[in-house]
């Protein structure tokens, strides 16, 4: 097994390591690269929608989206289409999956089917680091206190994003709260747990004050120094802790300069727990 490091921050990209038979070692190797590196690749996987699953289900119950059906004989697995046309992809803009959540996503399981030529990279952002380094003003005000995340209803991705048409499903906007300072529990480490993409509002502070402090540890979040950013090619496998990162899909392949392609991944998520 081999380990190269993509950042300083985060990210490792692992070979040596086949994820088609995968046993119970092998796993726990796996989750120890993911806990210490917070998002993990491997290249050159030519897994089954089966054996996707069957690894998935290592880290813990799947997680069904509120928003998006299965894809039609494996309802594990959301695939994920972005048209040669469309200008828009699904995970554009800093977020953690499904912060709305009572029970936020614990990990991801992502594997690329068709990746365009140019274009497309993903970025992750280390939020234990963006907690430890974050201005100690800001630090005291947020430390004991909670946020309230929302989800953007079944109406958002049908009108963004074509694939969710006949793919979509019908619930309606929904919140929840969480610490805005959450515990992992797996390693006790303290993470920065909001993002630009759901987090709308401080509990207990005015409108206007949560607004302005969000907007600043949204500016840290996004530091080119806590992240690290992946070069998709096909049968790529990704892994992140949904619960100590948070990512941006780059839609950097524009119909109109002659870079209309089509990017199809299919994704699957691990139920977590409730944030504290």
């Amino acid at each position: 097994m081999n380990v190269k490091l993509l950042s300083g921050a985060l990210g490792a990209e692992i070979s040596g390591i086949s994820l088609n038979n995968i046993n119970k070692e092998i796993f726990n190797t796996v989750n120890e690269l993911l806990l210490e590196h917070k998002v993990i690749f491997f290249r050159d996987q030519n897994i089954t929608p089966e054996e996707q699953i069957r690894f998935a289900k290592f880290f813990g119950p799947i997680e069904e989206h509120a928003y998006v059906k299965g894809r039609e004989g494996y309802p594990e697995i959301t695939r994920l289409i972005k048209g040669a046309e469309e200008k828009n992809q699904w995970g554009e803009g800093w977020h953690s999956d499904v912060s709305y959540n009572v029970n936020p996503t614990k990990a991801v399981i992502l594997k690329s089917i068709k990746i365009p030529p140019v274009g497309g990279d993903t970025v992750f952002a280390n939020m234990e680091l963006a907690w430890e380094t974050l201005d100690k003003e800001i630090k005291d005000i947020i430390k004991d206190k909670r946020a309230e995340h929302f989800s953007l209803g079944a109406g958002f991705f049908i009108d963004e994003y074509k694939y969710f048409e006949s793919n979509g499903n019908d619930a309606e906007e929904y919140s929840n709260h969480h610490p805005i300072v959450r515990t992992h529990p797996e390693t006790g480490k303290k993470i920065l747990f909001v993002n630009w993409t759901y987090t709308k509002k401080i509990e207990g502070l005015e409108e206007s004050e949560s607004n302005e402090i969000l907007s600043k540890i949204f500016e840290h979040q996004s530091r080119l120094d806590l992240t690290c950013r992946y070069t998709w090619s096909e049968n790529n496998v990704a892994i992140w802790d949904n619960r100590s990162v948070i990512h941006y899909a780059i839609a950097d392949f524009f119909p109109g300069r002659g870079l209309g392609h089509e990017r199809i991944m299919d994704r699957i998520a691990v139920l977590g727990d409730r944030p504290y």
